[in-house]
């Protein structure tokens, strides 16, 4: 090969070198601007359950997912800004542009992978229940045929109680218009998260002492944080961060400080499992 062959070669090399530097150096448009502007902006549920409620004293947003969003922007080096979704509203807001990422109780599944990327590693498991008088004479999902059930718009709960029980569904904006429904008679169940909201609600309000919800859980899936189409870069950023929460055991304290019981034997699997990885 010539010297003007070997020089050619060489530029070329150091373009192609530039061109792949210049791709890494810029990560995907979220995490770009996290980066730059110092701040992320985050979907959370703010509907009164361990996950996300208002504290009655300050009216700033507490709960698990909040102390999430904020763990994480701890860690990124950034403000975190705390944007209120509802299950009908949550992909609306984080496809516009409205929240950077989604921590909002929505579990994965096929169909939202159609349309949505995650982060790799869950931070719960979730299932399904319906909550239902003691005296509705329902104790198995199957007694749900025919009847009508009050559920969240959007919920992934939908297709199983129609198709698996042959429920007719009346789809609410959120938890709590869905739960006042059932106590004002518009259905015979409700059915929403297990350990995010039912349980705590039976556990924790006498106003439902006379309420009861259905076993087993249905649909138990990993909730993780949503992230857009192609943001491959925030997503594994974030991933990291998650696995070495679960690690340290971040989330099995954070899920005691927030009340939530039972325990989810799920995230003490993880804490297990996560350190012989490395």
């Amino acid at each position: 090969m010539t010297i003007t062959n070997i020089r050619r070669a060489m530029t070329a090399a150091t373009i192609a070198w530039g061109l792949c530097a210049s791709l890494l150096a810029h990560a995907d448009a979220t995490l770009d601007k996290i980066n730059s502007r110092h701040e992320i902006a985050v979907g959370v549920l703010i509907g009164g359950s361990p996950f996300g409620s208002l504290d009655p004293a300050t009216q700033q947003p507490r709960g698990f997912n909040v102390d999430l969003a904020n763990e994480l922007g701890k860690r990124l080096g950034a403000k975190v800004q705390l944007v209120s979704v509802l299950p009908s509203t949550r992909v609306q807001f984080l496809q516009q542009g409205k929240v950077d990422i989604l921590i909002a109780n929505m579990e994965y599944n096929a169909q939202r992978g159609e349309i949505l990327d995650h982060v790799a590693t869950p931070y719960y498991r979730v299932g399904g229940t319906a909550i239902t008088l003691k005296t509705s004479g329902i104790s198995r999902w199957e007694d749900l045929r025919g009847k009508p059930v009050c559920i969240s718009q959007g919920s992934s709960y939908i297709r199983p109680i129609v198709e698996r029980y042959g429920a007719i569904p009346r789809a609410f904006p959120g938890s709590s218009q869905s739960l006042l429904a059932l106590r004002g008679g518009s259905c015979v169940a409700a059915v929403h998260d297990a350990a995010p909201l039912l349980y705590p609600l039976l556990q924790s309000d006498p106003e439902w002492k006379d309420y009861k919800t259905l076993q087993p859980e249905i649909e138990p899936a990993p909730s993780v944080i949503w992230v857009r189409q192609g943001e491959h870069d925030t997503a594994a950023k974030l991933d990291g961060f998650v696995r070495n929460l679960h690690r340290d055991g971040w989330f099995i304290s954070t899920e005691a400080r927030n009340g939530l019981v039972p325990p989810s034997p799920a995230l003490a699997e993880w804490h297990r499992q996560l350190p012989a990885e490395q």
